[in-house]
């Protein structure tokens, strides 16, 4: 399923993303640091929502609390969570 999430307090504006099952792809940032999120979509695409957020969740960009990175995560579990209490 596709899913769109809105970020908060980072410099991308939205996060699209197909779930199927626990596995994440086709990941796209709108905005942001162009070169280092498409190195990111590429690098864990095809990854399990858990593993994403292993990885990526709690990371920082500057003073921010959160980054794309982090945003990326809970965006995925967020689309996880949802698909499955409507399954």
């Amino acid at each position: 399923m596709h899913h769109d999430y809105k970020t908060e307090m980072v410099c991308s504006q939205m996060i699209s993303f197909d779930l199927e099952d626990d596995k994440v792809k086709n990941i796209s940032f709108l905005g942001g640091c162009n070169g280092n999120l498409k190195a990111i979509s590429k690098l864990v695409d095809g990854w399990s929502v858990d593993k994403i957020e292993e990885y990526l969740l709690g990371n920082t960009c500057g003073r921010r609390p959160t980054s794309c990175a982090d945003q990326l995560a809970k965006a995925v579990r967020q689309a996880y969570d949802r698909e499955r209490a409507n399954a």
